[in-house]
């Protein structure tokens, strides 16, 4: 029999030792508080892990609780209405658990800072009661699975909190969470086990780690705008950054300013399902490439993970097939619609919810395609249509009766289809990050115009630098825009949230 097993009852739990809730009128110091306790509370659980790997007796059952922060308002007076985040909307009590607090310093710092300026509260730090599940308390990258070998004859869930997943949902995102009576609203749009459930798929599926994952973002479904993005950062960081202060490649494998490569030689064996690249600044006010592959599966996954991060926008830069006869291959579509065909949000966000334009991106784009390209005023429309842009889910909808999808393209004033752009879009809805999409005519399908091999390649050597050229361009006109004005209250529902 395995000595190590000892019959425990619930109440054999051990803890850290109690944490006192604080008052805060310092933002700064709030986050500092935050951030002890986390390390503190999972420096518990990942020394009590290691105590008994390492053979000790099991004695209890080991518990370490999320820190978490509240405001208490009483009154209704108005705040500034031109924000969009900052405040909230009426009396009560909100609260969030809160998790990686280093990852989130700057984030904490401005929500609190807001919320404190709009209205003259202070906020008050303390452990909430959700446990962090071991697996979160190690961080990412950490494989405790295969580390626990010494829990063959008792479960590790016996003795450790394990991800919730009952719990770990989007129904404040949602906007379909209803406190019960007399527990407090939320603070912020995602809880704290949610966000560390995203970080750890962040980390799996793009091979980089968190903390280089940058403010503003760019999807792509080729491989090609990946190998343009690369080379010019690595042409940034070989000439001295320009502002830039490291490239990350997957694997995060780093190249610093001044630099023609990486700083080891060590590269991944395979790269991962999405991989993606930070060309890093101070804030994380730089930019972040992801090659989300094709489909809108993908296009859910990955930006149901980096929403969580909070960024200040992300674009779709990628290929679509024209609709319209007076498109020519390499012309560019500006979405200003989206048509939603590709089901896989149809849970969160039914197809009857709009997904507006959003002005500061659009101008911005427009603005990008018009630097770039030289084009300017009535002559843009030579290269540049916008539009309604449909989504679909299959990507040979060719092959099938096309009298039903080409019928509905129509009526939606289509002018180009692809399978990811209303996906990333309504995510960013749903999220309330600001979006946009500029894709590129790749063929035509509709009118027999289809890419043969050699003609691909000549349309992806000339067009692609160009596409994402302007894609950079954009991304450096919207970081240039004070915060306030680029996240915009169109985005916002009757009941929000504080943070952002």
């Amino acid at each position: 029999m395995n000595k190590r097993i000892s019959p425990l009852s619930p109440l054999d739990i051990s803890s850290p030792s109690p944490f006192q809730p604080q008052s805060f009128d310092d933002p700064a110091k709030a986050v500092e508080t935050l951030t002890e306790l986390y390390e503190r509370n999972t420096a518990f659980l990942i020394q009590s892990f290691t105590e008994l790997a390492q053979g000790a007796p099991i004695a209890s059952r080991y518990r370490a609780f999320y820190p978490q922060v509240s405001i208490e308002t009483t009154s209704f007076g108005h705040v500034d209405s031109r924000l969009s985040y900052g405040h909230v909307t009426a009396p009560g009590i909100y609260t969030t658990t809160v998790t990686r607090p280093k990852l989130f310093k700057h984030y904490l710092k401005e929500q609190l800072s807001l919320l404190m300026k709009s209205h003259n509260v202070p906020v008050i730090v303390s452990e909430s009661t959700t446990p962090i599940p071991l697996h979160f308390a190690f961080g990412e990258g950490a494989h405790v699975e295969a580390s626990a070998s010494a829990f063959v004859d008792v479960p590790m869930r016996d003795i450790f909190d394990t991800p919730d997943l009952n719990t770990t949902d989007d129904e404040i995102a949602n906007g379909e969470y209803i406190p019960p009576p007399g527990e407090p609203s939320p603070l912020a749009p995602f809880t704290a086990q949610r966000i560390d459930y995203s970080l750890a798929r962040l980390s799996h599926y793009t091979a980089t780690h968190a903390e280089h994952f940058q403010n503003f973002v760019l999807f792509t479904n080729y491989q090609f705008y990946i190998d343009e993005f690369c080379s010019w950062a690595r042409k940034q960081m070989a000439e001295g950054g320009d502002g830039y202060t490291a490239f990350v490649e997957p694997g995060n494998i780093v190249t610093l300013p001044g630099s023609s490569g990486p700083e080891t030689d060590a590269t991944l064996a395979r790269l991962p399902q999405m991989p993606a690249y930070h060309l890093k600044k101070k804030g994380h006010a730089g930019i972040t490439m992801i090659n989300i592959g094709v489909g809108p599966s993908n296009a859910k996954t990955i930006t149901d993970h980096v929403a969580v991060l909070r960024p200040h926008a992300w674009l779709m830069l990628g290929h679509c097939a024209g609709l319209r006869n007076s498109q020519r291959l390499g012309d560019y579509v500006l979405a200003h619609a989206y048509m939603r065909e590709d089901h896989v949000l149809d849970d969160d966000l039914p197809v009857w919810v709009p997904i507006p334009a959003l002005a500061e991106v659009q101008v911005a784009l427009e603005a990008a395609v018009a630097e770039i390209t030289g084009y300017e005023g009535f002559e843009l429309k030579r290269i540049m249509r916008t539009g309604t842009v449909g989504t679909i889910d299959n990507r040979n909808w060719e092959l099938r009766d096309q009298r039903g999808p080409v019928r509905r393209l129509s009526q939606a004033r289509a002018i180009a289809l692809d399978m990811e752009s209303a996906t990333i879009a309504a995510n960013g809805f749903r999220f309330r990050v600001p979006y946009g999409t500029l894709l590129c005519v790749s063929d035509k399908p509709l009118h027999g115009e289809l890419k043969l091999p050699g003609m691909a390649t000549a349309f992806y050597r000339t067009q692609v630098n160009q596409h994402l050229q302007i894609g950079i361009r954009a991304v450096q006109k919207l970081a240039a825009m004070p915060k306030e004005a680029l996240h915009s209250r169109k985005l916002r529902s009757f009941f929000e949230t504080a943070f952002q």
